[in-house]
């Protein structure tokens, strides 16, 4: 028994360098990157690779996600003790709640990168992915679910954010700080989060599940919102602060909330959505009067993820809306 990993690409992988720009593109595999993991032999277990087709994570989507949790699964009930996902940061932050929304198993599901690249003096690969094995292999954490493993930090996929463009301390939970640390080798668990899944779509429902994302902006353009949702089956609003938006916005995402669920959620990037703090129009209580959901603590790029979930899995607006009470 011991650790799959799997390669999805990203800034840990890229190392060669062509063209007069001297751009970093060349893929390091599987192989490679053990190889340059000083310790990693010292894990007690074996490794088993997944090189998976490289690409860079903005290209990521929720089909090619689904279809690594379901080989993450095999390899779980082949008798692996944890997994190991390489992949860029851009998206980790959402890959790793999507993987935590569906994963079944109490094995933990560890995902980890680079902020830079094997080129680079001090890249920080190495020392995410050995840290990350640990954690995988450690009995510590079972039943945590998808976690997300950097700089010695350990963070629950439900809180993480990225929270600077390149920065090796990127990663960061604003709401709940890391939920634990890897302490010379040792992965320490400090508290655990509470586990909330919701049920596996049918990957062809994703399709059908179209799930827009605005963030709402000083001077807002109301005919841009309702351009933004027409070929929607759910919306996502990003608000000022607490869940606001300007007056002129509310009429409009009361219309659209009576054809389809739409989420208040804040753009800061922590706290929650209030709910019955403010009354003017366009407020938080204004805005639920008219049919929005309040999302909570969920950030933006969560609820979206949550919402297409919903929807691909035929949840209803009672279903949806229960569902965010919980996650939210």
């Amino acid at each position: 028994m011991g650790v799959a990993l799997f390669t999805l690409g990203g800034t840990i992988s890229m190392a060669g360098r062509t063209g007069g720009g001297g751009e970093v593109v060349t893929r390091l595999n599987g192989a490679d990157l053990a190889a340059a993991v000083p310790g990693l032999t010292g894990l007690g277990m074996p490794l088993d690779i997944h090189d998976i087709e490289a690409v860079p994570s903005a290209n990521l989507t929720f089909a090619n996600i689904l279809a690594l949790v379901d080989s993450a699964s095999r390899a779980v009930r082949a008798g692996a003790c944890g997994v190991v996902v390489t992949q860029g940061t851009d998206t980790l932050e959402e890959t790793a709640f999507l993987v935590d929304l569906v994963w079944p198993h109490t094995e933990p599901f560890v995902l980890t990168g680079a902020m830079r690249n094997p080129t680079l003096a001090g890249a920080d690969g190495p020392a995410n992915l050995l840290a990350a094995a640990r954690t995988a292999a450690s009995p510590a954490g079972r039943g945590l679910g998808a976690l997300v493993v950097f700089n010695d930090e350990i963070h629950a996929a439900r809180w993480v954010r990225k929270t600077h463009s390149t920065s090796t301390a990127t990663f960061a939970s604003p709401n709940t700080g890391p939920i634990g640390h890897v302490v010379e080798g040792r992965p320490r668990i400090l508290t655990a989060p509470v586990r909330r899944r919701t049920p596996y779509p049918r990957p062809e429902a994703l399709d059908e599940a179209r799930v827009a994302l605005h963030t709402v902006t000083l001077d807002e353009d109301a005919e841009l919102v309702a351009a933004v949702a027409e070929a929607s089956h759910g919306l996502v609003v990003a608000g000022f602060g607490v869940g606001h938006v300007p007056s002129e916005l509310a009429g409009l995402l009361g219309t659209l909330a009576e054809r389809m669920p739409v989420v208040l959620t804040s753009r800061t990037g922590s706290g929650s959505v209030l709910r019955h703090t403010y009354g003017a129009v366009g407020s938080e209580a204004d805005l639920q009067r008219r049919g929005l959901i309040n999302g909570g603590l969920l950030d933006p790029y969560k609820a979206r993820i949550l919402l297409r979930l919903l929807l691909a899995g035929g949840a209803d607006r009672a279903a949806v809306t229960a569902a965010f009470a919980d996650h939210g």
